[in-house]
């Protein structure tokens, strides 16, 4: 039987404010044709209390729509409170987790889960071992060339892992236990006063010669450039990928997932697609070099004219 593929939408990964994380999602649980959404704080343990308020309101309005809701967890424990929280979303059994840190794959053994894209899973070897412990799908990271995720596409099939690619948003590509925000405000992690709120979409760092490089996100470091992979959705779906996450920013979402939709579906071409997404673009430019094994901030045409 062939599988529908289908859009997903990633974490938030900023420090929006709550009630603005609120409405973003209730929209996307209204309008957007995404069939799973995850859900959770997966950069900074501090912000999560932020958002607890309006949790459990945003996972029922998601579910009301038909979305599929997944809980995701912290990329790395540095603290003792990374680790009271990772064990709090593991806890909740009646919803499936997704882990991006190798404890919370210790606390999901023996259960149904997911494997998020900071969890460095680059091989098949990885997978079969990962699968025997109740991996059910896996977000590959985001720095892995097509011809990686294809053989890792072979191995899920046989396994029965659903492999889902980022197609769309700033790409994650380090964490650090030191909180560049704070440091950028000359404080320290512990007195933030959680600065990275006035950076919806990362703080943007250039060169000494003031040239575009990377952008931060509290503990985070990310691609300055938005990764579009959407010239690649044909083959990816040869590969047996079935589901595309979009990473969320300010930009309409919505707008993204029915073009991203509209692809997959084979009612616009992904030509038609790109024009409509500068449409929607973001101040930073597309890229896609990783996916081709070059300099993951360039941009590689998929169809050479």
């Amino acid at each position: 039987m062939t599988v529908k593929p289908e859009i997903s939408l990633g974490p938030v990964l900023f420090n929006w404010q709550p009630e603005a994380w609120r409405d973003f999602y209730f929209r996307i649980a209204d309008e957007a044709p995404v069939g799973t959404v995850y859900v959770g704080e997966t950069i900074c343990s501090k912000r999560a209390p932020l958002f607890s308020d309006y949790r459990d309101e945003v996972i029922e309005r998601l579910g009301k729509n038909g979305k599929t809701v997944i809980l995701s967890t912290l990329g790395q424990v540095v603290q003792k409170t990374d680790r009271n929280l990772i064990e709090d979303i593991c806890s909740e059994t009646e919803t499936l987790v997704e882990a991006n840190d190798v404890s919370a794959l210790y606390a999901l053994r023996g259960r149904p889960h997911h494997a998020g894209p900071l969890l460095n899973i680059y091989n098949e070897e990885s997978l079969r071992l990962l699968a025997g412990k109740g991996l059910r799908s896996v977000c590959v990271p985001a720095e892995l060339s097509a011809t990686t995720i294809a053989s890792l596409c072979s191995a899920a099939s046989e396994l029965g892992i659903a492999v889902e690619v980022q197609v769309f948003g700033r790409i994650s590509l380090a964490l650090s236990a030191r909180c560049y925000h704070a440091r950028a405000h000359n404080r320290t992690k512990d007195s933030c006063l959680f600065v990275c709120e006035n950076d919806p979409d990362g703080l943007e760092l250039t060169t000494l010669d003031r040239n575009p490089f990377l952008a931060i996100n509290g503990v985070q470091t990310m691609s300055q450039s938005y990764l579009n992979l959407i010239d690649e959705l044909p083959e990816l779906r040869k590969m047996g990928v079935s589901r595309f996450r979009l990473s969320p920013h300010t930009c309409d979402m919505v707008q993204a997932a029915n073009i991203f939709r509209a692809v997959l579906d084979d009612s616009m071409t992904p030509g038609e697609a790109m024009a409509d997404l500068e449409a929607l673009k973001p101040r930073a430019a597309f890229s896609n070099g990783l996916y081709y094994g070059r300099p993951g901030h360039i941009w590689n045409s998929a169809n050479p004219t």
